[in-house]
């Protein structure tokens, strides 16, 4: 039985180039979220198959990084070539919330949850090799690297990696992209807005952490900052930057590290009670 009232799922016939749809109504959202998957061709005849949660900026949904990136021709290239063992990518929306909900409770909603808690479960049910023993990981850019970084240094008993690429490294830099006040995200637990605090409040279960920057985006010295508070604080991490902007030329060409650093954990991978 599902733990889910009502759950849609794409047909198989009309599905391209390995991706399908889901619809999930959950009570974390208030109404339905969506989720669109990379599902590697014959994964169903394995068990325990690796997943990774993909995360989008503002204005994006589920559909961004497959459409805006090609992320899934990528990672099936990296598949057929060894680069990467087969694994599951699975882009939810972020909940649909203004121009962006921040990945975080906020509103009456708990969009947090809905990544971390939903997303996993709804796999769980629907595609065939994914279980609760599979190694999870979690990525994302932008307001999706904020959330990454935050949700996965928060659940570290359930994520095995986590990479970012152009973070947001607190909800106040949401102004620069959002019109709703940024008030607004304010959480009851202070320490856990910011992506610092919350990494240093959850350190002794973080998981392996990486993060990049375009050298000319506009966060490029937020990420410095964190890659600097993080080292003086002597947390374990990569920290890159590479020639490039706030734009989707960059992503699509530096998705493929995160990929990789999660192919590097996965032979260590062991569930955590």
């Amino acid at each position: 039985m599902s733990n889910y009232r009502t759950i849609e799922i794409s047909d198989k016939r009309f599905e391209r180039d390995h991706l399908r749809f889901i619809t999930v109504k959950t009570p974390n959202l208030k109404g339905r979220g969506d989720i669109c998957v990379f599902v590697p061709p014959n994964v169903g005849d394995q068990t325990d198959i690796p997943v990774v949660i993909l995360l989008h900026g503002v204005y994006g949904s589920a559909w961004s990084w497959a459409y805006g990136a090609g992320v899934h021709l990528q990672a099936m290239q990296m598949i057929e070539k060894k680069e990467i063992p087969p694994m599951v990518i699975a882009m939810p929306s972020d909940g649909l919330w203004g121009d962006g909900s921040g990945y975080l409770a906020h509103h009456g909603f708990d969009f947090e949850k809905w990544i971390a808690e939903d997303v996993p479960a709804v796999l769980a049910e629907t595609i065939a090799g994914v279980s609760a023993d599979s190694a999870l990981f979690i990525s994302g850019l932008s307001m999706g690297g904020y959330g990454a970084l935050r949700i996965g240094a928060k659940y570290g008993n359930r994520f095995t990696g986590i990479s970012a690429h152009s973070s947001l490294t607190s909800p106040e830099q949401l102004e620069y992209f959002v019109e709703e006040d940024v008030a607004g995200y304010s959480q009851d637990n202070k320490t856990e807005e910011d992506v610092f605090t919350t990494i240093l409040q959850y350190r002794h279960g973080l998981p392996p952490v990486r993060f990049d920057c375009g050298s000319e985006d506009s966060l490029v010295e937020h990420n410095r900052k964190l890659h600097h508070l993080l080292a003086e604080q002597n947390i374990i991490h990569i920290y890159e930057e590479n020639p490039g902007g706030h734009e989707w030329p960059y992503w699509e060409k530096h998705i493929s590290k995160s990929l990789k650093f999660f192919a590097g954990q996965i032979s260590g991978h062991t569930k955590s009670a």
